[in-house]
């Protein structure tokens, strides 16, 4: 086994990485045609829930924080990396079954083969 998991690493910051992105479009681009287009809303529907998709945003920031905190914590973060995957894991797990199936593609399946690999020590 290796000593340095480098796979399921990257994973994670890959995993990490999707959140940055999802933080971005639900903080600064959610009522911009990137925002409609990718959540399949109209400029109303969007400036309605606003607020509510940046406070969604920033949840999802500090999912990627935590993400890339585990990473920098090395050998160490294995428990921080375990917690932040299953955290993601749920959080897509939710969203696919109140939201868009699509969610358990983006979210929750990254989450679920990170966890598998940090397992794994790969």
């Amino acid at each position: 086994m290796p000593d340095y998991p480098i796979v399921s690493n990257l994973v994670i910051a890959i995993v990490g990485s999707i959140h940055i992105y999802i933080l971005i479009l639900e903080m600064f681009l959610w009522d911009k045609p990137t925002g409609l287009k990718a959540f399949r809303q109209t400029l109303e529907q969007a400036r309605m829930s606003k607020v509510l998709a940046q406070n969604q945003g920033l949840y999802n920031g500090f999912l990627a924080a935590g993400l890339f905190w585990s990473l920098y914590l090395g050998a160490a973060g294995f428990e921080v990396k375990v917690f932040f995957l299953i955290c993601v894991l749920l959080a897509g797990i939710y969203g696919g079954l109140t939201s868009t199936k699509n969610i358990l593609l983006v979210q929750a399946l990254p989450a679920a083969i990170g966890l598998v690999l940090l397992w794994l020590n790969v």
